[in-house]
């Protein structure tokens, strides 16, 4: 590059030449910021009409502006902008388009504006329309939940600590886990949405503008709910993208989780759950394979997302007020984060939804490994015992069944008699799976009527974000 002039840069007249090849190519950012098209020309027709308003443009010159804004906004929407080698960035690239189309009406619209304040202002229109997007798909994963949820309500379950059976449960309480676990991501969406909800143009390059430009009035414009208090912050502060990549990366550790558990579930070696055709895969060599290969990436996808936020969080940790071009590395992970999460979760949606169950093997793991041993020593608990011992004669009665190759409701009463005064013929009633589950009706827990009345909640979370 050797012109100083070329109408693809908005800087340069203070310059005899042109930027070295080398250094031109670090800066152009037309191969990512393009995303922003649709934020940067609407933030152009809301300036449009404030230089009007404050006499920079007359009727016929707003009137064209918007015009040619309209048009070009249907170039983008066919992929048929014709960006140059000469355009720098996205913004640079519409304002020689509007030159070329215009001609000196044209470059009238950079009048009062920064690029610092219009990168801002786009990058978070950009946000706020991602953080709908992702409450949105959220919603239709945790809808797949709650139907499975639904279609399998009273199927027991093994609930596991450590990896390891710990209490049985029911299959409905398990699924809709992940309701209230991405409700919370959902809600980190919707705060994260709350606080970039502010309008920074009409900040300049960072002390604000001498034009009477109104930032309110390009609040109303965009529909932004108010206006940043500081120019200065306006234009330099990016934790509001900071934000979105952090509920984005722990979007996506929850979505690794469940694919983790998707994968251990569809293992011969569990055999609880069966992936549908549509979302598995099969060996290159080994014919008889079906591999949960959506669950796996889903797991593997994370990675990127969280290292997208590592990326940030250190671009930004040493940056002076206000602009710096450090900053044009803000827009890469956020736009990555977010693609990555549009790919992930409706695949990982019909997962969940294509997931056909075992019921006969979840019903027998379900009270295998001494699952109902706490339930034991609490009913020793209600007998007077205090839960200390309780708890190391409950230990010796799952040594004495280890060493006879049997569970605890294959004991005979009399040995369990034997080992505590407490301990009697009536105590069998807890090794019952289903009355054991039954016990468990508090609010939040496994009981069929606390899961029935969850469930609702479950359905209208769902919808809520949906809608």
């Amino acid at each position: 590059m050797s012109d100083a002039t070329d109408t693809g840069r908005l800087w340069g007249g203070r310059f005899t030449a042109g930027p070295d090849e080398a250094a031109w190519a670090l800066g152009v950012s037309t191969g990512f910021d393009r995303h922003l098209w649709r934020q940067d020309l609407a933030g152009s027709r809301a300036h449009a009409h404030e230089l009007h308003r404050i006499g920079v443009l007359d009727d016929a010159e707003r009137d064209a502006l918007v015009g040619a804004l309209d048009r070009c906004a249907e170039l983008f929407a066919t992929d048929g902008f014709p960006f140059t080698t000469g355009d720098e960035d996205v913004h640079g690239a519409i304002e020689r388009w509007l030159v070329e189309e215009l001609g000196a009406v044209g470059g009238k619209l950079r009048a009062g504006r920064s690029r610092n304040d219009q990168i801002a202002s786009d990058l978070r229109l950009w946000c706020r329309d991602a953080c709908d997007e992702l409450v949105g798909l959220i919603g239709e994963l945790q809808a797949a939940f709650v139907a499975q949820a639904e279609a399998h309500l009273d199927w027991l379950a093994p609930g596991y600590t450590h990896l390891q059976r710990g209490q049985p449960v029911l299959l409905s309480h398990h699924l809709l886990a992940y309701v209230w676990m991405l409700d919370r991501d959902a809600g980190r969406f919707r705060d994260a949405r709350d606080r970039l909800d502010e309008s920074v143009l009409g900040s300049g390059a960072l002390s604000g503008q001498t034009l009477g430009l109104d930032p309110a009035a390009y609040a109303d414009h965009l529909g932004f709910s108010r206006v940043a208090p500081n120019s200065m912050d306006a234009v330099a502060s990016r934790d509001f993208a900071l934000e979105v990549l952090s509920a984005s990366a722990i979007l996506a550790v929850t979505l690794s989780r469940l694919g983790e558990e998707v994968v251990l579930w569809a293992t011969s070696e569990f055999g609880f759950a069966r992936v549908g055709d549509a979302f598995s895969t099969g060996s290159s060599i080994m014919p008889q394979k079906r591999n949960p290969d959506v669950a796996e990436l889903t797991r593997g996808k994370a990675g990127r997302v969280i290292g997208n936020l590592v990326a940030l969080l250190t671009t930004l940790k040493a940056l002076p007020l206000t602009y710096d071009r450090d900053l044009q590395e803000d827009k890469e992970p956020v736009f990555d984060a977010v693609g990555t999460l549009r790919l992930v979760l409706p695949a990982i949606t019909g997962t969940v939804a294509s997931l056909t169950f075992d019921r006969d093997r979840l019903a027998a793991a379900s009270v295998g490994g001494f699952a109902l041993a706490t339930d034991l020593a609490e009913e020793l608990v209600t007998r007077g015992v205090p839960f200390r011992e309780a708890h190391e004669v409950v230990g010796e009665v799952v040594r004495l069944a280890e060493s006879r190759g049997v569970d605890l409701d294959g004991l005979d009463p009399e040995e369990l008699a034997g080992l505590h005064p407490a301990l009697d013929a009536d105590v069998a009633a807890r090794f019952d799976v289903r009355e054991a589950i039954a016990r468990r009706d508090a609010v939040n827990a496994t009981a069929l009527g606390s899961v029935r009345e969850q469930l609702d909640r479950a359905r209208a979370a769902a919808e809520a974000n949906r809608g």
